[in-house]
């Protein structure tokens, strides 16, 4: 038996990490399970579950159809050891989950599932092939199930319950879109039918319904136009009216009326999600606080050494000046204790990013003081410390880039780009003799590494290739091209410089971790439609090379395909024979280029994958079209939308505020008008040009010991910038209802009347 203390201090570790990360995982208090939980979330445990998802993936690369072709006994021991590895992380979460919630748990059933059938498939499968019996691997677009269901998935799931949220709202746009679509098709058909039209390629204009509506469902994505409306056009100029009446209705209206509505839904439900993790956050840091509180006069509170004990389990790797800092911020009054509203938003504090710098002096003024503290070397700092300096040599890097467009094999140009060189060296040396190398080339001083990097190659391009080309013929300019073009891309500090232009940069930052979050939806869907594709069209197209002699090169070796507008636009590399070839049709579907001719029948000569298997075929496109195009990528566009809005409109948070100001206080903050020379840089948010301050700066003191800085406007976690864009509509001071209250929420409740931290536990 632990020592009782000991285990509650571990337990309530375990609720503020979840609080911290949004984790919202049930589990067992009992000291093994406790424990137990602790190794389910260690980075191991989760980076060798996204390994064996990954192979599990990875497996359609190697089976047929295959594009690097391995045998079936291989692929399928490595996916029998991926689901024992799926199952063994199961019934370790099964071990700290109480046993009713992990039977309740719909994922966690999904997951079983998808293990017993793909074990079965592979039976099956196996039997079959030994039979020689050709068959279908049908569990294969299963294999996404893994990727969305395990616990470290979160971010997906609520993506796939924000788009199945959203489906009601957008279903009745879609019906009245569709409505709109077979309404003008139905008068296309009465309109062009009997005037026996053709196309460019001799067929029959207009004359079948389902054609035109397809015709027409393409013709809103205007990859078929003007084509389509070229026949009636031509018979009379008045016919443009209706293909525009038609384009404005259905294009512009209808496609914005679609963003209108995903946004609106998308943002209701995820601002509700958001609650739940609100109020679950904070549920489970009042749930540590009653762990480890002690009676303090009429108050309950955390005494100091409990809470810094806490903040060793919980964040190991903060510095301890840092948890100086945390700490002086929940007991502003250094009453020796950390009362309850303070404690239960250490959650938020631990996750704003305070960098903790210890300033140095340069080792040339302790090595050689009075030559670096000489009249001309103050000069010499001033200089670098302007901005003017910045300017400067964004002006050259402008200049460079306009020589490295011009001749290459003009003397003067090759002269040229030496004297560049030379000029971005001395600027090296100079920051170098300025500013102290340590902290100049600190972790996080992206740029820093970055120009230096690029100066070092081209320094070394630039002089193998002369030596080269001194003895040989070979020529690297190319090479040094690039070197120099990379070097351009400095020029994102005189962006980040201009304050609208920072907001866009903040955004693109901040949006990053949710781009991979729905980098991950769409892998999901790819794979679906990639694996079914695969199963439906293999083999239907072939690609030959382009010096084969083969007759059937003409026609992707199929003969429904021979004199086709796919044929003949050469799409035959466009094919479904292994799953890179099949995520690459889908890349262009999803761009909506041209992606009617890839799936386009009779309408044009036997065309695309429909001819080569059934018009049923359309099904598979349009579908995909209508899942991505406008469900997947209006959603993300909504969430770009929101995340401007937060840029534009939220100044700091609560939190942050409370830490900038308890830095100041404590005379430890490193203001953007103070800089000194022994700064940490954080280039991204107030770019290089905030380097130096006004002439004179580098004659003020030094200062000693360490200093404080909040980072930027980034997000440890995807949770914390969804929070950020909602918490302003969310008191600070609601604690949350009831765990079931919180998990019925819905969309439409208005936000509940809560009780308040001083009556609560």
């Amino acid at each position: 038996m632990g020592d009782p203390a000991q285990e509650r201090l571990l337990l309530a570790a375990a609720y503020v990490y979840d609080a911290q990360y949004n984790r919202n995982i049930p589990f067992e208090t009992s000291s093994q399970a406790v424990r137990l939980y602790y190794l389910y979330n260690h980075w191991a445990m989760q980076a060798a579950t996204y390994f064996f998802i990954f192979v599990d993936l990875s497996l359609a690369l190697f089976e047929e159809p295959a594009a690097y072709p391995l045998p079936f006994l291989a692929t399928s021991l490595v996916e029998v050891m991926c689901l024992l590895a799926f199952f063994g992380r199961l019934f370790h979460f099964a071990k700290v989950t109480p046993r009713d919630v992990f039977w309740r748990d719909a994922k966690n059933i999904c997951i079983m599932i998808a293990i017993l059938m793909t074990l079965v498939d592979l039976i099956i499968y196996g039997s079959l092939r030994i039979s020689n019996i050709q068959s279908v691997r049908w569990s294969r677009p299963m294999r996404p199930i893994f990727l969305i269901n395990f616990a470290e998935s979160r971010q997906i799931r609520r993506a796939f319950r924000s788009i199945r949220n959203t489906l009601p709202e957008i279903t009745y746009v879609f019906l009245l879109f569709m409505f709109s679509v077979l309404m003008f098709s139905l008068m296309a058909l009465k309109l062009f039918g009997d005037r026996n039209l053709k196309t460019v390629d001799g067929l029959p204009y207009f004359t079948d319904y389902l054609s035109i509506v397809f015709e027409m469902y393409v013709l809103v994505t205007t990859a078929n136009s003007p084509d389509v409306m070229m026949p009636a056009y031509n018979f009379s100029g008045w016919y443009c009216l209706f293909f525009i009446t038609y384009v404005v209705i259905n294009t512009y209206i209808f496609m914005s009326v679609f963003l209108a509505v995903v946004y609106n839904n998308y943002r209701k439900h995820l601002k509700n999600e958001i609650r739940k993790l609100v109020y679950m956050k904070r549920r489970k840091m009042v749930e540590a606080f009653n762990l480890l509180k002690v009676k303090e006069g009429a108050d309950f509170v955390i005494k100091e050494d409990q809470w810094k004990n806490l903040i060793k389990l919980v964040a190991p790797d903060i510095s301890t000046s840092h948890r100086e800092l945390l700490l002086r911020i929940s007991d502003e009054e250094q009453k020796g204790h950390v009362d309850k509203k303070s404690f239960v938003r250490l959650a938020d504090l631990l996750n704003i990013q305070v960098i903790t710098m210890k300033l140095r002096s340069h080792p040339l003024a302790i090595w050689f003081p009075h030559m670096y503290n000489s009249a001309s070397s103050l000069f010499i700092r001033s200089i670098v410390q302007h901005k003017g300096f910045v300017w400067m040599y964004d002006v050259i890097i402008l200049i460079n880039a306009v020589f490295i467009a011009l001749d290459e094999k003009n003397p003067f140009i090759s002269y040229a780009e030496w004297v560049f060189l030379s000029l971005y060296i001395v600027e090296i040396l100079l920051k170098l003799y300025t500013y102290e190398p340590r902290t100049f080339f600190a972790r996080n001083q992206f740029w820093n590494w970055f120009d230096t990097f690029i100066i070092i190659a081209a320094l070394i391009a630039t002089v193998l290739n002369t030596t080269l080309k001194s003895v040989t013929v070979y020529n690297s300019q190319q090479v040094l091209d690039i070197v120099f073009i990379l070097r351009v891309l400095r020029l994102i500090r005189i962006i980040d410089s201009i304050q609208r232009f920072r907001v866009i940069m903040n955004t693109l930052i901040n949006i990053v971790p949710t781009m991979l979050t729905f980098g991950g939806l769409a892998l999901v869907v790819y794979y679906i439609f990639a694996i079914v594709g695969m199963e439906i069209f293999q083999g239907k197209v072939q690609f030959f090379a382009g010096n084969t002699t083969t007759q059937h090169a003409s026609y992707c070796g199929n003969p429904s395909l021979k004199d086709s507008a796919f044929a003949h636009s050469k799409y035959c590399k466009n094919n479904f024979n292994n799953i890179v070839s099949s995520f690459i049709v889908l890349m262009e579907l999803t761009v909506v280029n041209q992606w009617h001719v890839l799936d386009l029948d009779f309408v044009l000569l036997a065309s695309g994958f429909a001819l080569v298997t059934h018009e049923a075929a359309k099904l598979f496109f349009i579908t995909f079209h209508i899942v991505v195009v406008i469900m997947i990528i209006n959603i993300f566009v909504a969430f770009i939308l929101e995340a401007f809005f937060v840029e534009y409109s939220l100044e700091k948070s609560e939190v942050e505020t409370a830490i900038e100001k308890k830095i100041q206080e404590l005379g430890v903050g490193i203001q953007e008008e103070e800089l000194l020379d022994g700064k940490l840089i954080d280039n991204m948010e107030t770019s290089e040009n905030d380097l130096g301050s006004e002439e004179g700066t580098a004659t003020k003191k030094k200062p000693k010991g360490l200093m404080f800085k909040i980072a930027s406007k980034r997000y440890r976690t995807v949770d914390a910038l969804l929070q950020r864009m909602f918490e302003a509509e969310i008191s600070p001071e609601e604690e949350g209802p009831s765990l079931d209250e919180i998990l019925n929420l819905s969309a439409d409740d208005i936000y509940l009347k809560n009780p308040t931290f001083d009556n609560a536990a």
